[in-house]
């Protein structure tokens, strides 16, 4: 069975700005690859990143060459000899599986014999503004079961204490993406644990969270930027007590279920993340989501319009519809 395979480069403009420590940005660039046998077709998408020396040009040479090795689905397995882990290695491995569950008449899910999810409740993500902004944004949200507040290292406290004052019932996870020094760290972790946060994730850049190991935090710590394929996971054991999977850091949902069995028999608690994208990029993250102790896949809910037949949200839980568009034979 012959494949062709198809790149191209898609821009979703944003509903509004986000900001995370490291800057802001207006849209989600994205790649999505094609995959056909001449009478299916499976659909995979990325969102190349910065922060790994990716752009869109670069995945899509990446995939440019490495795409004439990929000739036959049973090719799939050797994806990981062409590409590293990263994005483009992603979209290709989930659109290899989206064509397998059409050719097969099986959904994705069964072919990898994952539990169903059959819906779950996201995070929703408040980006780094003024504290004032910041809990209007978190008045919007109030009641919702899990907040993600993206940090920089000013008013810490203060923006996660106004937060807290306007939705006390939500548990939050507070996001540095690693723009916090190990000093940072220590003077806000109890104040932010009296305030309901439940996790912090990357708080220290990924080159020096070594001292980490030296560190016990009164709220559990979570690698992001330090996590990519379970080989990190014996170094990371000694630094953090969860995990957040992304399938652009893994390179595709074959990596990141490995990764999720591993860093689960490790005793790392789980959460499934992504970057900013359509539900095209989320869904097959959400085959992870069913025994995940935090879910992040709120993508959608940032762009301004998302794919057809994309998930639904309403106050946080987020469902498949039907029709739906990846993964289903």
């Amino acid at each position: 069975m012959s494949l062709s395979i198809e790149i191209t480069q898609a821009r979703f403009p944003l509903a509004q700005v986000f900001r995370i420590s490291r800057g802001a940005k207006t849209a989600a660039d994205v790649i999505t690859v094609t995959v056909s046998n001449g009478e299916h077709i499976g659909y995979g998408e990325s969102v190349p990143y910065a922060r790994y020396d990716e752009s869109l040009d670069s995945v899509s040479k990446q995939l440019q060459a490495a795409k004439k090795h990929i000739r036959h689905l049973d090719d799939h397995s050797s994806l990981a000899h062409y590409l590293p882990a990263g994005s483009a290695r992603n979209a290709l491995d989930c659109a290899l599986w989206d064509l397998k569950a059409k050719v097969s008449g099986r959904s994705v899910s069964a072919l990898l014999s994952l539990d169903v999810t059959q819906q779950c409740f996201t995070a929703q993500t408040i980006s780094v503004d003024s504290i004032e902004n910041m809990q209007a944004s978190a008045r919007k949200l109030a009641g919702a079961p899990l907040i993600k507040v993206k940090l920089d290292p000013d008013a810490v406290v203060e923006k996660i204490r106004a937060i807290h004052e306007v939705t006390p019932q939500s548990k939050l996870i507070v996001d540095a993406n690693e723009g916090w020094s190990i000093d940072d760290l220590k003077a806000v972790a109890a104040p932010l644990k009296a305030c309901n946060v439940v996790l912090i994730e990357q708080p220290i850049p990924a080159q020096d969270d070594g001292v980490l190991e030296s560190y016990r935090c009164p709220i559990p710590l979570c690698a992001d930027e330090s996590c990519h394929t379970s080989e990190d996971l014996s170094v990371l054991k000694r630094r953090y007590q969860s995990v957040n999977i992304k399938l652009d850091k893994t390179g595709g949902l074959t990596e990141a279920v490995t990764l999720y069995r591993e860093a689960k028999s490790l005793g790392f608690s789980v959460m499934v993340g992504c970057m900013v994208g359509s539900s095209l990029a989320m869904a097959p993250a959400f085959l992870l989501c069913a025994h995940a102790d935090f879910v992040d896949l709120d993508g959608p809910l940032l762009i301004a319009q998302d794919r057809p037949q994309g998930f639904r949200f309403e106050n946080g839980r987020m469902w498949q519809p039907t029709p739906f568009l990846w993964g289903q034979p």
